[in-house]
């Protein structure tokens, strides 16, 4: 309703005019009866012959008084100050009752809601038909100026009226723009939260995808080197998997570090069927004895095709992990318009690499992945060894 200022004498008014508006009220009333104002409605007037104007304070000063609780008893300010009016009306004739009932007017319609405006709405019109009905029959105008009468009365309280319901009107639109903005700004705040969530997620499951294993094969070889004789040729080899293990977490740290300073790319070369013979060799020089069977499927999706070998890459390091030197069948087949995969070991011994392991991430992984393409996967203890397990659609829609 107001310009928002800082300070200054606006921002006074403002904090002030619960009791500023009903004083300056009460000083207009005053001057009006000082410059001799009255009779102003005489035609209405049931006094025999004019009266001093100061008594129309008789009337102004009480409803001014009233005003300084309008916004705390709006309807029954109004109330009261409508019948000082009408008193005034029908003997002094001032104005400053006038005022005062505008202003109360103003600030019931203003507070009050869409009913209750229809409600003083109707009682305004009812008013204005009663003004111009008592001008026509009870006093000696003409009905012409009884008819002008009420449409002024009609005119003056109906702009206030009028008045009221824009502002009003205007706060809530104001209010229900603000809503939405902060509505949008806290969507905003969680679609950058979750983007950042999603970011962390991605960067949590490379992570482990790549650098994890690679970084646990180079102490599953230092391990295996220590807990046997020494030997030069078989310590060398050792050495060099630790060093190829090294290198190859290195690079991919390196290739994510760079992607997250572009801003672009992928964080990790994306698994294909063609590293799975790579993989099932790293596994052999990690001491796995494996017997591999796998047929790629012609109509093998690419979002499959990477959860396969991501199964097949975590079951075989789960492996090397926790039964070194087990007996591991990998098997991959299509059937069914699916794709199945299963990695299944035998034997082996836990290595003491393993009591450094991770907390069932890479699993948690795996099936989160399998789940999001409408796919299978399980893992667990089967008799003599452990089994994982997936099942995807060849054409996963995304």
């Amino acid at each position: 309703m107001h310009e928002q200022v800082e300070g200054g004498f606006g921002a006074w008014y403002r904090r002030q005019r619960g009791w500023v508006d009903p004083m300056g009220m009460a000083l207009l009333a005053v001057m009006m009866a000082a410059l001799g104002f009255r009779g102003v409605w005489g035609s209405f007037s049931l006094l025999p012959g004019p009266v001093s104007p100061w008594w129309a304070l008789a009337f102004a000063l009480p409803a001014c008084a009233l005003a300084l609780v309008k916004q705390r008893l709006p309807l029954t300010v109004l109330g009261l100050v409508t019948v000082l009016f009408v008193a005034d009306l029908l003997t002094v004739g001032g104005i400053g009752t006038l005022v005062v009932l505008l202003d109360v007017l103003w600030t019931a319609v203003f507070l009050s809601a869409p009913r209750r405006r229809r409600v003083l709405l109707v009682l305004l019109g009812a008013g204005t038909v009663i003004v111009f009905i008592a001008a026509w029959l009870f006093t000696d105008m003409p009905f012409a100026v009884a008819f002008l009468i009420g449409v002024q009365f009609g005119a003056i309280f109906g702009t206030d009226y009028w008045w009221a319901v824009a502002v009003s009107q205007a706060h809530e639109l104001a209010e229900l723009y603000r809503q939405r903005a902060d509505d949008a700004a806290a969507a905003a705040g969680r679609d950058r939260a979750e983007a950042v969530q999603r970011e962390r997620e991605a960067m949590a499951r490379e992570l482990h995808d790549v650098v994890a294993g690679h970084v646990m094969a180079m102490a599953i070889r230092a391990e295996a080197a220590l807990s046997t004789a020494p030997d030069q040729t078989a310590d060398r080899e050792a050495l060099q998997a630790v060093r190829d293990a090294g290198l190859d977490a290195h690079g991919a740290l390196r290739s994510m570090i760079s992607v997250l300073r572009r801003g672009d790319g992928a964080l990790v070369p994306t698994p294909r069927w063609a590293d799975l013979d790579g993989i099932v060799r790293e596994a052999e020089r990690a001491g796995l004895v494996v017997r591999f069977s796998a047929t790629e499927p012609s109509e093998l999706g690419a979002a499959a095709e990477q959860t396969v070998v991501r199964i097949v890459r975590e079951a075989l390091t789960n492996c090397i992990r926790h039964a070194g030197g087990a007996h591991v069948d990998v098997e991959i087949e299509a059937r069914d318009a699916e794709v199945h995969v299963r990695v299944r070991s035998h034997g082996g011994v836990a290595t003491a690499a393993a009591a450094h392991g991770g907390e069932g991430w890479g699993l948690q992984l795996l099936r989160e992945r399998v789940g999001a393409l409408g796919g299978f996967f399980s893992a667990g203890p089967v008799a003599g060894g452990w089994s994982v397990e997936g099942r995807l659609p060849l054409e996963v829609r995304v």
